[in-house]
């Protein structure tokens, strides 16, 4: 086997070095999106609490305490076109303070006074029209503004303003006080740059002001109602909080910030937390923004203005209640996108708010959600990172699948029963994202594994081996095991006296055509070369992959050497004959051995060589040793003679091993199992069974008989068995019983 260093060998750990980089890029990428919280992160996370939304709307509460006052189309079409005259608002709010609404509020900013007063349809006539008596009538009439604000003096009403990006206006005396606690607000709450407000006179009159004003996100849905907005140093609620302040009849607002009493920031500027007006206490963003849970558009909220001023909607309807009066109709333009309806009306969405605050049923992202959203990202990341290596890639895609469902259920279960908006997007990509690149680093170590193995090990084991040592490249770890192995030495015989006066080229290429076809024929039978020794090759079985019956895989081996070899020899002898030379046939040496040996990476940290080590290996090449002495190309164990009792096993000798107490028996293979079947090698047998009975019966001058007798009989490359047998039989002394003819001393 090749000698690999230390760096080439990490190579195969490569997997668990990009693994860990990969690992370690997740969570650096998913602390840095977590939070630099970036645009894309907070499209996404609305996306998904909109479905949430859509998935689970608030339901109407039809006993509620907000009812809408719409300026819709049947209104438009009973009492003509927009804006209608101020008289008609005044009679509206009349209506509804007479039928007992806890508060009035206009969802319209009136900053221009009433095209229809008096004053102005004068001004309006031709000049030949405008007589002096009309002139005078018309400067005694009351102003509509003027008849309006009467009617906004005597009920609990509330105007709209509306907040300007751009300078101008003057916001009107505020209406309530507000008030601090904590830190300074304004650097929280979003602040504008102008106004406009309704005309004086009509914001003298009213009971409140609040802010129309939206802030909706990049994509234009309104997810977030800012309670309070800013103009400089002074403090403004929206419409629906300063409704409601009129309605619970409060003349302050209570804003916490961060640091307030009570309240552990540890000094940090966090925001603020709440808003309280009366008794009602409302949680908010750190903007002191609030988000609404949608309910669908009821036509059981809404009340036609043209219904309500024929006295055709009961009195219940109104008592009581906060009534917001605003366009609905589609002409009028006042439609904003929520996120389950693509066009409500702006007055139906400060209805929503109201009822939602009353009914402590507002969505709510506590400040703990981001910091538990990181920690179940961390958790996800670092639990797929255990895991990966230990399961398969779609095993691990089903649970990251399963998993991710698992964090969407729990957020909408959150949603569902406490209001609660908690993210399962950052720790859902966290997960989705660790699983991807995990499997793909995995894949492509696995894949560098299996390249190494392919290029480390492809010239010394069979194709089918490196791909079972592909799929398991651990078993090439600097260590080893015990594992029963076949062990194979073979070697060229007389290789000094073949080399004498051939050059190195000449040499190397006689080499390399002995064994290349002694190298293919191992790895055929899923063999792996252990070495190269000069002209010997030592190769084993069944390491570092499992191969089954490698005993007799071995020996067929051996038996496909012997046939290339006298292929080889054929070749060369053609060769020699065509350059007028003498042919030197090439000879060589086999020794099997079975049994267990200690195999792995032998040698140091910086140097190893994947190899086997044991007494099994020493025997293998003793008994390749031995066999030139036999004269046979090939010695097996009595081991492999069992493991593989297929081949035509001929029984040679019980022989004494230097360092063994107990002798071995040792074989040789006259062929492989087709010729083992036929008849010619029975006689065979027999005879040599006979022969080698004799001699251990004593009769040591009838079996050099036999022997002799076989060497006639038997093909040629045998008789050199029968020769050496015949004078070792003929040397013992007459009637001796020996134990062994040889012992075998030399590697």
């Amino acid at each position: 086997m090749p000698a690999m260093s230390l760096e080439r060998g990490r190579s195969r750990g490569g997997s668990c070095w990009l693994y860990r980089g990969a690992f370690a890029l997740n969570l650096g990428l998913f602390i840095a999106c977590a939070l630099g919280a970036p645009r894309a992160l907070d499209d996404v996370r609305n996306l998904v609490f909109d479905r949430f939304q859509q998935l689970d709307p608030a339901p109407f509460n039809p006993t509620g305490p907000v009812r809408v006052a719409a300026i819709d189309e049947a209104s438009l079409a009973a009492l003509g076109q927009w804006p209608w005259p101020r008289l008609r608002l005044a009679e509206l709010t009349e209506k509804l303070r007479g039928m007992g609404a806890s508060a009035i509020g206009f969802d319209v900013v009136f900053a221009e006074a009433d095209r229809l007063n008096p004053q102005a349809l004068l001004a309006s006539l031709p000049p030949e029209l405008r007589t002096a008596e009309l002139a005078e009538k018309f400067s005694r009439a009351p102003s509509n503004d003027a008849r309006f604000a009467a009617a906004l003096a005597t009920a609990p009403s509330v105007l709209g303003l509306s907040f300007l990006n751009t300078p101008g206006g003057a916001l009107p005396a505020p209406k309530a006080g507000v008030a601090m606690a904590g830190d300074d607000p304004a650097l929280f709450i979003p602040a504008f740059a102008g106004v406009a407000a309704p005309l004086p006179q009509l914001a003298q009159a009213a009971s409140g002001l609040g802010a129309v004003n939206w802030l909706p996100d990049r994509d234009q849905i309104v997810r977030r109602v800012p309670l309070l907005a800013r103009l400089g140093d002074r403090y403004t609620p929206s419409l629906a909080l300063d409704a409601l302040r009129v309605a619970l009849g409060a003349t302050t607002l209570l804003v916490r910030a961060s640091n307030v009493s009570g309240q552990m920031d540890f000094g940090a500027k966090t925001g603020v937390s709440g808003l309280r007006v009366g008794d009602l206490s409302i949680a908010t963003d750190a903007h002191g923004a609030v988000r609404p849970h949608f309910s669908p558009p009821d036509p059981r909220r809404m009340l036609s203005i043209a219904s309500l001023l024929n006295d055709q909607v009961p009195a219940s309807e109104i008592q009581g209640r906060i009534v917001l009066i605003g366009p609905t109709a589609s002409g009028l333009g006042d439609v904003r996108a929520t996120p389950i309806e693509p066009a409500m009306a702006g007055v139906e969405i400060h209805a929503e708010i109201i009822e939602q605050i009353l009914a402590n049923a507002l969505l709510t992202r506590p400040d703990w959600a981001q910091g538990a959203e990181l920690a179940a990202a961390l958790v996800m990341i670092c639990l797929m990172a255990a895991l990966l290596p230990r399961v398969s890639p779609l095993a691990a895609g089903a649970i990251a699948i399963v998993a991710a469902a698992a964090l969407f259920a729990g957020a909408l279960l959150a949603f569902d029963k406490a209001g609660l908006l908690l993210d399962p997007v950052v720790p859902a990509l966290a997960l989705s994202l660790q699983t991807l690149t995990g499997i793909l680093a995995l894949w492509r170590g696995e894949q560098a594994a299996k390249a190494y193995v392919q290029t480390a090990f492809g010239k010394f084991l069979s194709p089918l081996v490196v791909a079972r040592l592909a799929e398991n490249p651990d078993r090439l770890a600097l260590g080893g095991e015990t594992r029963e192995v076949t062990v194979m030495f073979a070697d060229l015989r007389n290789f000094t006296s073949l080399s004498e006066g051939l050059d190195a080229q000449h040499l190397t290429r006689l080499l390399n055509a002995y064994l290349t076809p002694m190298t293919d024929a191992i790895l055929a039978r899923e063999g792996t070369i252990d070495k190269y020794i000069g002209d010997a090759i030592m190769a084993f079985w069944n390491a570092p992959v499992d191969v089954p019956r490698h005993a007799r895989r071995a020996v067929e081996a051996a038996m496909l050497m012997r046939a290339e070899l006298e292929r080889l020899n054929t070749s060369l002898e053609a060769q020699a004959r065509a350059d007028g030379r003498a042919h030197n046939p090439l000879r060589m040496g086999i020794g099997l051995n079975f049994g267990p040996c200690s195999v792995g990476n032998m040698g140091s940290l910086r140097r190893f060589d994947y190899s086997v080590l044991g007494d099994t290996v020493n025997l293998a090449s003793r008994l390749e040793g031995a066999s030139k002495h036999y004269g046979v190309d090939l010695i097996a164990s009595e081991a492999v003679a069992v493991a593989a009792p297929e081949a035509a096993w001929l029984d040679l000798d019980v022989v004494k091993v230097k360092g063994r107490n107990a002798p071995v028996r040792i074989f040789t293979a006259a062929g492989g199992a087709e010729f083992a079947a036929t008849s010619e090698f029975a006689n065979w047998r027999a005879a040599h069974d006979a022969m080698l009975a004799s001699y251990r019966a004593g009769d040591c001058e009838q079996a050099a008989a036999q022997a002799r007798a076989l060497a006639q009989q038997v093909p040629a490359p045998w008789r050199a068995l029968y020769d050496f047998l015949h004078a070792q039989f003929t040397a013992a002394a007459p009637s001796q019983q020996p134990a062994v003819l040889l012992t075998l001393d030399s590697k």
